[in-house]
């Protein structure tokens, strides 16, 4: 996977597709792109075990962005995978995950950041993926105010019994080596990535590795 990139990829079915871009993102690190519609975002967990935070935006106008409740309500479910779209806060599809071997990815615990790691963890100055997107976003004329509560793709959140969450919240991911998450955009979007730095739940078995992400075309 990683090294010199390839000119031509397959889709999951085997169709080609032509690469717009290719990036090895490394732990902790965050990347972000202009996706345009029809185009294809892919994921892939190089090393297995690693979040991935994730956000999205219609790029003609970043004030609609994902909504977790839109998107909730409509799935019926609390895990997306492959068929399930991304809504935006005034209810209009962004983008639609196409190709899953993963399976699990969270929609609830949202991501991590220096105040929350000091909160739950008890551990100060240590940044984590807000800090990621404030810098990311901030490329593209945003800020604060444009960090909604985000996907956390390869990700496990158990509800248990009585709603109860893990004493962590996370638990350890099921994603293996090579696993991937493709999604289709149905408009152009800005997508922003997050490469997980955390340490001190098993969302990233304590050991941050590298992700590859590839914007693809047919």
């Amino acid at each position: 996977m990683p090294g010199a990139p390839d000119s031509i990829a397959e889709d999951s079915k085997g169709a080609e597709m032509s690469v717009i871009s290719d990036h090895v993102v490394h732990a902790g690190k965050p990347w972000s792109a202009i996706v345009q519609r029809g185009q294809r975002l892919r994921i892939i967990d190089l090393e297995g075990n690693q979040g991935v935070d994730f956000l999205c935006y219609a790029a003609s106008n970043p004030e609609e962005r994902y909504h977790a409740a839109n998107t909730l309500k409509k799935s019926s479910t609390l895990l997306l995978t492959s068929g399930h779209v991304l809504y935006s806060d005034v209810a209009r599809p962004l983008m639609t995950i196409v190709s899953d071997s993963c399976g699990m990815h969270d929609t609830i615990g949202g991501c991590c950041s220096a105040p929350s790691n000091e909160m739950l963890y008890g551990v100060k100055g240590v940044p984590g993926c807000r800090e990621n997107f404030l810098s990311e976003l901030a490329k593209h004329g945003l800020g604060r105010r444009d960090i909604v509560a985000n996907l956390n793709f390869f990700c496990n959140v158990p509800v248990r019994d009585h709603n109860r969450l893990e004493a962590l919240t996370f638990a350890q991911s099921p994603s293996k080596a090579g696993d991937h998450i493709e999604l289709r955009a149905e408009m152009d979007v800005l997508a922003v990535i997050s490469n997980c730095p955390q340490v001190n739940n098993p969302c990233n078995s304590g050991q941050p590795t590298s992700i590859r992400v590839l914007v693809l075309a047919a």
